[in-house]
C-alpha cells in the first residue's frame, strides 16, 4: 500500500527546474488518501500526549481519552504503551472506588498481546470507556506513598511475637504466642495489634465500592472497638 501511494506521489508531482520531483506533505497525504498525524514518539509529544490521556481518563471525560488515545495509535504507537498507561490510571485514579477498573485494564492489556492492531482497538476503547467513566480515588496510591515515606524515615518497627511465623521449633523462642485468630471471633474480627505504634495509611474516601469499605473500617466490633 505504501509502495502503491509513493508511486501515485511520484507520479502526480510534476518536475521542478532542478530536474527532481519534490514531494510535499499534501502530495503525500493525497495519495495515500490518509492525514499524516503530527507525534514523534522519540519527543516532548510522545510524553505530552500520554499526559493528556491520562489526565482525560482521570478527569471522567471518555471522548477525549478516547481521541487521545486514537491518535497515539493512529501515529503508530505501540499499544501496548497504551495499555501499560490504562493500567496505571485504573489503580492509581479509580482504585477502590471501582475495584473492577482494573480488572477490566488488565483484561485489555492481555488482549492487546493476544490480537495486535488493528483489533486491540476495541478491547482498549472499552477499557478505556470504563476507567474515565468509573468514580474516581487515589487513596491506595497515597496510602502506599505513605507508608513507604515511614518506613523510609519513620519510626523503625519490628514485627510483633505474636505475629511472627510460628512453625517449627520458632514456638519455643514466643514466635506466634498469643496471636488471635479473626476467624474464631464474631464477624471475623478481633482487636489486635498488628503494627507498633499504628499509624493510619489508607484513608477510604466516600467514593463508589470504597464508601462500603470507609463503612466497614467505622462498624463497632466486638466489645465497642473498631476495626483498626
Amino acid at each position: 500500500r505504501l509502495l502503491n501511494a509513493l508511486e501515485l506521489a511520484v507520479l502526480s508531482t510534476p518536475l521542478e527546474m532542478d530536474g527532481e520531483r519534490h514531494v510535499g506533505l499534501a502530495a503525500a497525504e493525497d495519495s495515500i488518501r490518509r492525514r499524516a498525524v503530527r507525534y514523534d514518539k522519540a519527543s516532548d509529544e510522545h510524553y505530552d500526549h500520554a499526559s493528556a490521556f491520562i489526565k482525560s481518563m482521570r478527569g471522567s471525560d471518555p471522548d477525549a481519552a478516547l481521541y487521545w488515545m486514537a491518535k497515539m495509535l493512529e501515529a503508530g504507537e505501540d499499544p501496548r504503551f497504551v495499555a501499560r498507561r490504562l493500567l496505571i490510571c485504573a489503580s492509581e485514579d479509580v482504585g477502590n472506588a471501582d475495584f473492577r477498573a482494573l480488572l477490566v485494564a488488565n483484561a485489555a492489556f492481555e488482549a492487546v498481546e493476544k490480537l495486535g492492531m488493528p483489533e486491540a482497538r476495541i478491547p482498549l476503547a472499552q477499557a478505556v470507556t470504563y476507567v474515565a467513566c468509573a468514580p474516581k480515588s487515589n487513596a491506595a496510591y497515597l496510602a502506599v506513598d505513605a507508608a513507604l515515606a515511614e518506613v523510609r524515615s519513620g519510626k523503625t518497627r519490628e514485627v510483633p511475637l505474636h505475629l511472627r511465623d510460628a512453625t517449627g521449633d520458632a514456638k519455643t523462642r514466643g514466635h506466634g504466642v498469643g496471636y488471635k485468630y479473626a476467624h474464631d471471633f464474631p464477624g471475623h474480627w478481633v482487636g489486635q495489634q498488628y503494627m507498633p505504634d499504628p499509624v493510619r495509611f489508607y484513608e477510604p474516601t466516600d467514593q463508589g465500592d470504597e464508601k462500603r469499605l470507609k463503612e466497614r473500617l467505622e462498624i463497632p466490633l466486638g466489645d465497642g472497638d473498631h476495626c483498626p
